[in-house]
């Protein structure tokens, strides 16, 4: 089953509530006119994406969704394919992942990373086995988003094992 976060557009909406409002904070009147702050829950998650920094509500809207899709990517789990994803190999050069917090598709590449690290039980030096990276580059790859780091430390911890760092 295809992790909420690699979903298209298409799909994800179809599993979620927009909402629009006006932005609060600094702005003046330009902020407070019109509808620019979005909201996208994701109804069987629960979980929320929003933006209302940019005057744009199109702007929002695709930021909003971003954030949704990495919260996605964060606490949603399922179990991994065999291997890398085609997503993951077009990013993959010399066992070193390329990838970038604000691309688009590092939402799906953080949830496939994090889906087979949870099924190494957080033995992040297996899992890079599995994704074909180093295991210095799976931790560089998982500090990008703090998050991230965050849980993987938390469950290790729990499990025993050291930090990341």
């Amino acid at each position: 089953m295809c992790h909420p976060a690699q979903l298209s557009l298409e799909q994800l909406l179809k599993d979620c509530r927009l909402q629009r409002s006006r932005g609060s904070g600094p702005g003046g009147q330009h902020r407070n006119k019109v509808e620019t702050a979005i909201v996208v829950e994701h109804l069987p998650s629960g979980l929320r994406g929003e933006a209302s920094e940019r005057r744009s509500q199109d702007q929002n809207r695709r930021q909003a969704i971003h954030r949704l899709r990495v919260k996605l990517a964060l606490y949603e789990r399922r179990s991994p394919a065999a291997g890398p994803s085609s997503v993951w190999r077009q990013r993959l050069k010399a066992g070193r992942i390329s990838a970038n917090s604000e691309h688009e598709e590092f939402p799906a590449l953080l949830a496939e990373a994090l889906d087979v690290v949870c099924a190494n039980a957080f033995e992040v030096s297996v899992a890079a086995k599995q994704l074909e990276v180093t295991t210095s580059q799976l931790i560089k790859f998982l500090k990008i988003e703090r998050g991230a780091l965050e849980l993987v430390n938390r469950e290790r911890v729990e499990a025993g094992q050291p930090k990341l760092r």
